[in-house]
């Protein structure tokens, strides 16, 4: 079963479109663009395990760090590029979102939001760092590099003149799945955004 990130984002791919799916683990995403949208593309990954995966899946998959760019793809050669939970690991993700939109006519991005409320309570009331489902590690062995909120990622999207064509916010509360439409940056714990330039 896919995470509803992932039920939400596939609404955006357009029937029998090219994906380009950076980060794409195991595969899951793409196999299930191709079930249910009729697309077709390649994924990128560095896991040797993860690519393993998406090998079993006949998905196809390139071995490529996200880091050192997509040089290898011509402008627009896809329709949509997504990238899902990996924004946050990335070295300069501001460049990497440039490259998404370079390669692709619109692209797909997912990520954890830092700014939700939990997030904030558990630093103030215990003085640590999170550790919840979604951000399971610990602050010294975390691949997390940049903490982005919702709040950031639409000042980059100003910033860069991204136009956000849609966006939903995803809380898995009861009482914060009603109140993150009304304050997303404090009640969503991800968010997904549809892009282009």
């Amino acid at each position: 079963m896919l995470r509803i990130d992932l039920d939400i984002l596939q609404q955006w791919v357009p029937v029998g479109g090219r994906v380009l799916d950076l980060g794409c683990g195991d595969g899951a995403l793409l196999d299930s663009l191709r079930q249910n949208r009729k697309a077709e593309g390649y994924g990128l990954e560095i896991d040797p395990k993860q690519i393993t995966a998406c090998i079993a899946r006949g998905v196809n998959v390139i071995e490529k760090d996200i880091n050192e760019g997509l040089s290898n793809f011509q402008d627009k050669s896809f329709d949509t590029v997504v990238m899902t939970y990996s924004l946050q690991v990335l070295r300069r993700p501001d460049l990497v979102i440039d490259e998404m939109l370079r390669v692709g006519r619109e692209c797909i991005v997912t990520f954890p939001n830092f700014g939700n409320i939990r997030t904030r309570t558990y630093l103030m009331l215990r003085g640590r760092m999170p550790v919840t489902k979604q951000l399971s590690y610990q602050w010294y062995d975390t691949p997390n590099i940049h903490f982005c909120t919702v709040r950031d990622f639409e000042a980059l999207c100003h910033e860069k003149g991204i136009r956000v064509l849609k966006r939903e916010t995803v809380s898995s509360h009861s009482p914060d799945r009603h109140l993150n439409r009304l304050a997303p940056n404090l009640f969503a714990e991800a968010a997904i955004y549809h892009l282009s330039k």
